[in-house]
């Protein structure tokens, strides 16, 4: 396998510094600024500045990218948000005589998994500054929240509860009359009371990402769709571009966007116009003309990241017949004929030579028929841009819980082919 610093360990503490899509942001881009990278404003110029080491932020998301001459684009994408439970606009409550605060399942949250977990708060708040609008990240790793569980001697059968997600997901917060929430995180972020004019707020599971099983060879952790690809992703561009460019036949980029797990359709999603007016914009700085923008579009390649399906042992019913995918058996192309996943033979074949570039393994996976079936970035991103597309990831469990779980082994496999795919020169 060629040489990565992606390590399972390297992963959990990713993701435990990274809670919401903001910090996913805030913590590659430190990564980036540590390696050499500069930031770039979307708001400034960008002639004559976006040769070498650069990256953007909007939001949640962020790009980054390494080149210096007129070349395709190799691209690895992926998402930066989780399924998880958000706070609401008026999210003061009390019931029973106990405070709570108002939550809403953001995504396709498995509602079951966020009880009786301590929680903590983290992402933005807005607030008044010099007569306009400031951002503040906002993490509170303490256990502040917790949504409980109904008592088994109150259920109907003891089977087990229908989560309602209007009823049934507010959060305990504390017993009796409480100060207002965004009052109290006001003055946790150290703003001047009553400046808070917007927010976007989640909650996160607090216990720490760790290494699991008998042999320590699983790691356990929230977030790792999709946070499994951020990290693997930006390991493969760190490690692909030792110098000022990858190489002269292509310019590495890694695009993280975030509200992948609600659709994308925003303007910092896959489906906005981000990554297209990033690669317009660094190819005009380039010295490139409109045609070079298109010509080199069309020679581009983009592979798409997002977590994958490991075979469950206890439910091996619920797969593919002949697609079993093993937890620590490597890299995962996914494709499926509807074009969940924009996977086509030209793109199986890309990421086939890269994971054989890389000395990984790969696996192949396909979605049950009589099953609905997820999807990702990758049409998406394939039809706003044209970009040629192939769908992957890592095999994982318990995806879209509070709590998932992936082999250590394959954390290393995975970022080793992305980075294989980065170095393969322009798209064929």
């Amino acid at each position: 396998m060629i040489a990565t610093s992606a390590g399972a360990e390297g992963l959990g503490a990713f993701i435990d510094a990274s809670p919401s899509p903001f910090h996913v942001c805030a913590t590659v881009a430190a990564e980036l600024d540590a390696a050499g990278y500069e930031q770039l404003l979307e708001t400034d110029p960008w002639d004559g500045r976006v040769a070498g080491r650069r990256y953007v932020i909007r939001g949640g998301s962020i790009i980054a990218w390494n080149g210096c001459e007129l070349a395709p684009l190799r691209i690895v994408g992926g998402h930066t948000d989780s399924p998880n439970l958000r706070v609401k606009q008026h999210p003061d409550r009390s019931s029973a005589g106990l405070a709570t605060v108002a939550l809403e399942p953001y995504g396709g949250a498995w509602l079951n998994s966020w009880l009786d977990r301590d929680l903590g708060l983290s992402g933005r708040l807005a607030y008044a500054h010099d007569g306009g609008v400031a951002h503040a990240l906002v993490l509170i790793d303490e256990p502040v929240l917790r949504v409980p569980q109904l008592a088994i001697h109150l259920s109907e059968d003891r089977k087990g509860v229908q989560l309602d997600p209007q009823r049934h997901v507010d959060a305990i917060r504390g017993i009796g009359e409480a100060r207002p929430l965004l009052e109290w995180l006001t003055e946790r972020a150290g703003l001047t009371p009553g400046s808070v004019l917007g927010w976007e707020l989640m909650t996160h599971d607090l216990a720490p990402s760790q290494l699991i099983g008998t042999d320590r060879d699983l790691l356990s952790a929230p977030r790792l769709d999709n946070q499994g690809t951020c990290y693997a992703g930006l390991r493969a561009l760190l490690d692909a571009a030792p110098g000022d460019t990858v190489q002269d036949e292509s310019t590495a980029m890694l695009a993280l966007f975030d509200h992948e797990e609600v659709g994308s359709g925003s303007e910092r999603g896959a489906a906005s116009d981000f990554l297209v007016t990033v690669c317009e914009r660094l190819i005009g700085g380039l010295g490139g003309t409109r045609d070079d923008f298109l010509r080199l579009m069309a020679a581009s390649f983009h592979v798409s990241g997002d977590m994958a399906h490991g075979t469950h042992p206890n439910y091996p019913d619920r797969h593919e017949p002949g697609h079993r995918i093993d937890l620590g058996g490597g890299p995962v192309l996914k494709v499926n004929q509807n074009l969940r996943y924009a996977s086509d033979a030209t793109g199986e074949a890309e990421f086939a030579l890269a994971c054989r570039a890389a000395g990984v393994p790969l696996q192949r996976y396909v979605h049950r028929a009589d099953l609905p079936c997820g999807s990702t970035i990758g049409p998406l991103t394939a039809a706003r841009t044209g970009l040629k597309t192939v769908d992957v990831g890592a095999p994982q469990l318990a995806m879209h819980s509070a709590r998932e779980l992936m082999a250590a082994a394959d954390v290393p496999m995975y970022s080793a082919a992305l980075q294989a795919f980065l170095t393969r020169g322009g798209a064929r």
